[in-house]
């Protein structure tokens, strides 16, 4: 099984280790020292930006799904209350054969919201065994991915604030020598990391859900992904290098202003937001968002007048003189 993972994470594992090499060797090239830790943490936030920048149109189809998802709340309200009480293994097939067809009128489902964390993943698991691997390659000077054996004796002697890259929280404190160092950086990490990615979870629940969203079970999910995700990266990054941990925290911040934006400027109708952005709009003497979609809808819709069809005069026969 092992064997089957690392061959299914070798080309994502390639890509991460090239352009983490490709950066590196940029902020060399402008002058940084190839060996300081900075280099190579620039090097990961660099990583996490192009990464994103190609995810933006994952992150498009998110927004979209979870508006769908929002929308069909009322539909799916209606559908548990039909169901009510059904405990029979017909009616629960029944209802879940709807639940199914309602999803796919609105071009939905609840792993949509979760598309974009999904497809990061791979790329997740490839840094952390690029960078979790990079103690045993500079032991055995060897190379991982597209780094040569020169690059990861770099990185793993490489450090921010007196804490290796390679270092973890746990490793450490098993080590029988604990360093103050990597302690302190990887707590303070490790809080940023699951503070941002609670706040940006947040941020959705509070200003881009409607009230049919927050009553309906649409909001059970989202408070799963509220305080579970925040609270398995916290406990899984003790074991998470330094390096990785400013990985995600850089993914987590990204996150957080993009959706900000999205939030700010093309909220959800009949969202939090979206009366908040009325407000500014009104603050501006300019119409609601609401209003101004529905004039342009007005405009585009042509009333054609009825044809109505020309009888033609029927031509008399003259009579033959």
């Amino acid at each position: 099984m092992t064997n089957f993972f690392d061959l299914l994470l070798s080309p994502f594992r390639y890509v991460v280790s090239w352009i983490l090499w490709a950066f590196h060797e940029l902020f060399t090239l402008i002058g940084l020292d190839p060996n300081s830790g900075w280099t190579w943490a620039l090097s990961i936030i660099f990583l996490v930006l192009l990464i994103r920048t190609a995810l933006i149109p994952v992150f498009v189809k998110q927004i979209k799904a979870q508006r769908a998802m929002q929308a069909l709340q009322p539909d799916l309200r209606k559908l548990q209350a039909k169901y009510k009480g059904k405990k029979d293994q017909l009616s629960q097939q029944a209802m879940i054969a709807e639940q199914r067809q309602l999803f796919k009128k609105h071009k939905t489902n609840p792993l949509s919201s979760c598309l974009p964390m999904l497809v990061q993943m791979p790329f997740f698991f490839a840094l952390f065994t690029v960078l979790n691997n990079a103690s045993k390659a500079s032991a055995s000077n060897s190379a991982v991915g597209a780094l040569s054996a020169e690059h990861i004796k770099s990185f793993d002697a490489s450090s921010i604030f007196g804490a290796r890259l390679s270092d973890t929280f746990l490793n450490t404190l098993n080590s029988g020598a604990p360093s103050a160092a990597v302690i302190i950086v990887a707590i303070i990490m490790i809080l940023a990391m699951t503070a941002s990615q609670f706040i940006t979870q947040k941020q959705i629940m509070s200003k881009n859900m409607t009230k049919e969203a927050l009553e309906g079970p649409f909001m059970q999910q989202q408070k799963i992904m509220l305080y579970i995700l925040p609270l398995v990266f916290g406990i899984g990054g003790i074991n998470f290098p330094i390096g990785v941990l400013i990985y995600w925290t850089a993914t987590n911040l990204w996150t957080l202003g993009q959706q900000y934006y999205v939030i700010r400027n093309n909220p959800t109708p009949g969202s939090q937001a979206e009366r908040e952005l009325n407000e500014r709009r009104a603050a501006k003497g300019l119409p609601p968002v609401g209003q101004k979609k529905a004039e342009a809808e007005a405009a585009a819709v042509v009333v054609e007048e009825p044809k109505v069809q020309r009888v033609q005069p029927q031509r008399k026969n003259r009579k033959k003189k």
